[in-house]
């Protein structure tokens, strides 16, 4: 049962974590927000973001309160696990290092924003397959992928009909998801 419990736990709260991360890369991406699919992520997130928003101001295009509240929801969560598969002695030995935890956590974010590029390229890439316009998903495909996309077109432009850049992005996705991997510390 504890199993299960944590499983739910996690599931939802990285759905939730996945909706914050959309909210944070979307302006920067320059997205349009009149999109529903934009106005649903807006919808759902501004309960919490916009009452942090009062006290942390936004740094030029960074979304700050955004940044505090997803990593605020990724240290509750590590705590919560903690504390139902240890018990609090496990809870305090992750509070003993809050540095490490911190790191931990903004790592975990990074994977989780790595993550969802590549899902979102791959989407796209699958309902290219289909030649045809599936309303607001395929703009917001379109508005998360292309800067990623855009750069390795340029230098290496599509044969034809077959563009590469949705593979060089996904594999170079995959390496950066590597090289963060390879950063966390086993909390």
């Amino acid at each position: 049962m504890q199993n299960a419990l944590i499983y739910l736990i996690e599931t939802f709260t990285r759905l939730y974590l996945l909706l914050l991360l959309m909210r944070f890369w979307l302006p920067l991406l320059r997205a349009n927000f009149h999109n529903p699919i934009a106005q649903g992520v807006l919808r759902f997130t501004s309960p919490a973001v916009i009452s942090v928003r009062r006290f942390t101001p936004a740094i030029g295009q960074v979304d700050t309160a955004t940044v505090l509240i997803a990593l605020l929801i990724q240290i509750s969560l590590v705590m919560v696990v903690r504390l139902i598969a240890g018990g609090v002695a496990s809870v305090q030995a992750v509070l003993e290092l809050p540095g490490r935890l911190i790191f931990h956590a903004l790592l975990e974010l990074a994977s989780m924003s790595v993550t969802l590029f590549i899902v979102a390229i791959i989407i796209r890439v699958i309902l290219s397959f289909f030649q045809r316009y599936f309303g607001p998903i395929s703009d917001m495909l379109n508005e998360m992928t292309e800067p990623l996309m855009l750069p390795i077109r340029r230098i290496i432009p599509p044969l034809g009909v077959i563009d590469l850049s949705a593979y060089i992005a996904t594999v170079l996705l995959l390496a950066l998801n590597m090289i963060i991997a390879d950063l966390q510390m086993p909390m």
